[in-house]
């Protein structure tokens, strides 16, 4: 086997499907599954002792400390996604609800702890909890909490991540104009965190900067597709290529050809995995050194990829979730010596106040899977030379060493080749497509809507979807179409109507891309209040009598189809919801109608104080404790044409809401 297919193949055995990202390790686990209990297995392994005990990883005195916690379950680790305004709702709802009901809980005549804040992730955006499963089902309120988790884990507000994962995108420092590259990036729960950074100013619907995502595994690059859709972004894109040989990538300047160097990449490399041991036990087992061999020259050779595409004065953060210097110092070390000054370790340890730390190492030896030793490459005999590297050894010149700072690496305590599913091509919609001025006039885009970038995935018949991307992303698209497999990218902003010609226009809003696309819209705005929002979302076909005359009187001089519904905070009353809300509607003939996924209603609902009793749907409703029995008008108040009327689906999943899905009279 070839070396460049071997690593492929080893880099996808040691990042199997389920595997949280590069510093998460493997076993599969739902996103959802808030569980704390493992199978009891004997949690030894000598040879793994042995080994981290002659490296001196942990300072003197501590190894027995260090094991005891490598043999304690990991704690639930939870990072509150998306955007400012509405990642500080949900914080407000965790702390003063749900946690508050936590207090002085007893299950089983014990005190249940509550969940505490990372003290090093800012704004306590992330919390660890001892909960399991089993525990938070003891109680009716500890219930009500595990459903929250579980329902906001499912819309992507909650991301079930572990806190070592979190550190890479921190120490990244991406800022909403950074071109960024992720170069593992699957299943995406870093991505997601760097997609927030560009987007750290919600009144800016296209940042300058975007994310390109990649992964080698062309199935796990759909996991990374549904993370990165949870957050509606037209800065986002995913391809799929070998990390150690992706493409250069060249875009259009004034005019000029030039190649895209990024100003932040994310290097987190497939590894052994064994930092993992809390959660992936089947490395206690398995665990020798022969991984970490065979592994560092694709970690090399990753890294060094993406140093060849960082921008002069840009970041890279190497990292993995191997305790292995092997796959840590002596990559960086190689890494250094081969770009002969170009690039320096950052000193990043006053970056993340709170979070412990220890410095790297400068001193290793390499150990073969047979248990022999060797100090310094010259000792390696020539039979062991295929298995045993140069670059894994510290460099031999102590000023050279030291000039490198690799203390400063802080552990937490080709061609391209196409392969999987063919992806339909995405097509930039035409400046003169008859298409899209019925559009601009019905919902009276601003001047300055960036029609050069909607674009569609068929070249031939009728546009179903029309989607969006960045004007940065654009230029990637349009200069790298050869050289690049995107399997997806941008955000659905209109879908076609089966019947929508007879409204003036063909598209309907989506949900999906509606924040991108609301600064743009001039036209067929109904402002709603709190009531009506709560009304809207759990009624199937609210008539417009049931809102507030406010609602109608906006909804009664508008033509059929498609709206937009606004809900705006009241400052002057900081105990409702101080979020902004945007959803898709659609104006019937007497009744008005949303288009939101199911989750992200329950979502909504929630952060509204509405605590939902149960999902299963009631002539297409949600209920809760305060929408009672009415989910809609009685059957002798509608018209025989709406009871024959088949609902939409409001439990679609986000970004595949029906083209054609019926709509109110």
């Amino acid at each position: 086997m070839g070396r460049r297919a071997r690593g492929r193949r080893l880099q996808q055995r040691q990042r199997p499907d389920g595997a949280e990202d590069g510093a998460q390790g493997g076993g599969k686990r739902s996103e959802a599954g808030w569980e704390g209990g493992y199978p009891e297995i004997v949690k030894e392994n000598k040879l793994f002792e042995h080994y981290y005990q002659e490296l001196k990883i942990v300072p003197e005195g501590e190894w027995d400390q260090f094991m005891g916690a490598l043999r304690e379950p990991l704690p639930a680790t939870l990072r509150i996604t998306g955007y400012k305004s509405h990642a500080k709702e949900i914080l407000h709802c965790l702390k003063n609800k749900y946690f508050k009901e936590l207090e002085d809980l007893e299950v089983d005549g014990q005190k249940v702890e509550v969940p505490q804040p990372l003290s090093w992730y800012p704004e306590e955006l992330a919390w660890h909890t001892n909960l399991s499963r089993k525990i938070l089902r003891k109680s009716p309120q500890l219930e009500k909490f595990h459903q929250f988790l579980v329902s906001e884990t499912e819309s992507g507000n909650i991301s079930r991540q572990e806190a070592v994962s979190m550190i890479p995108p921190l120490l990244l420092n991406a800022h909403p104009h950074h071109k960024i590259l992720d170069m593992c990036a699957a299943p995406g729960s870093k991505t997601a965190q760097l997609i927030e950074m560009l987007h750290a100013d919600m009144n800016v619907p296209f940042p300058e900067g975007f994310v390109i995502a990649n992964d080698v595994d062309n199935k796990r690059c759909y996991l990374l597709v549904h993370q990165a859709k949870r957050l509606s972004s037209p800065c986002i894109m995913v391809v799929n290529h070998d990390a150690s040989s992706i493409p250069r990538l060249t875009i259009d300047v004034n005019g000029r050809k030039e190649v895209l160097f990024y100003d932040r990449i994310l290097c987190d490399v497939p590894c052994s995995g064994d930092g993992t041991m809390r959660k992936n036990i089947d490395v206690w087992k398995k665990w020798t050194t022969l991984n970490s061999l065979q592994l560092h020259g694709l970690q090399l050779r990753i890294a060094t990829r993406g140093a060849e595409q960082l921008v002069e004065g840009g970041r890279m953060v190497y990292s993995t979730c191997s305790l292995n210097p092997i796959e840590d110092e002596a990559v960086i070390a190689s890494l250094l010596e081969k770009s002969e000054g170009a690039l320096e370790l950052a000193d990043v340890s006053s970056e993340l106040p709170g979070l412990k730390w220890m410095p790297g190492l400068t001193q290793w030896k390499v150990m073969t899977k047979d248990g022999q030793w060797f100090a310094e490459w010259d000792d390696v005999p020539h039979n062991r030379h295929t298995q045993i590297r140069p670059t894994m050894f510290p460099p031999k010149d102590p000023e050279k060493l030291q000039a490198m700072h690799l203390e400063r690496c802080p552990p937490p305590s080709k061609k391209m080749k196409l392969f999987g599913f063919k992806e339909d091509p995405f097509v930039f919609i035409p400046e003169d497509d008859p298409l899209f001025p019925p559009i601009q006039k019905f919902y009276a885009l601003d001047p300055s809507f960036p029609k050069m970038n909607l674009l569609t995935r068929t070249t031939e018949g009728k546009k179903r979807q029309l989607y969006m991307v960045s004007k940065e992303l654009r230029n990637v698209l349009l200069n790298n179409s050869e050289r690049m497999k995107v399997i997806n990218t941008g955000i659905k902003v209109w879908c076609r109507n089966n019947s929508g010609e007879e409204f003036d226009c063909a598209f309907r809003l989506a949900q999906e891309g509606i924040y991108t696309l609301y600064p743009f819209i001039n036209s067929r705005i109904i402002t709603v209040s709190m009531e009506d929002v709560k009304i809207l979302l759990t009624q199937e076909n609210p008539f417009f009598r049931k809102l507030s005359s406010e609602t109608y009187s906006q909804a009664k001089d508008l033509a059929k189809g498609s709206v937009v519904l606004k809900y705006e905070p009241d400052p002057t009353k900081p105990d409702t919801l101080q979020c902004p809300i945007v959803l898709c509607g659609w104006r019937g003939k007497a009744s008005i109608r949303t288009f939101v996924p199911k989750n992200e209603r329950l979502h909504y609902l929630r952060m509204m104080g509405l605590e939902v009793l149960t999902e299963k749907k009631k002539e297409g409703a949600v209920l809760t404790e305060e929408s009672t029995a009415s989910s809609g008008p009685p059957e002798d108040e509608m018209s025989a044409e709406q009871r024959a009327e088949p609902a939409a689906s409001p439990d679609a999943a986000p970004g595949s809401d029906p083209a054609g899905a019926a709509l109110p009279r």
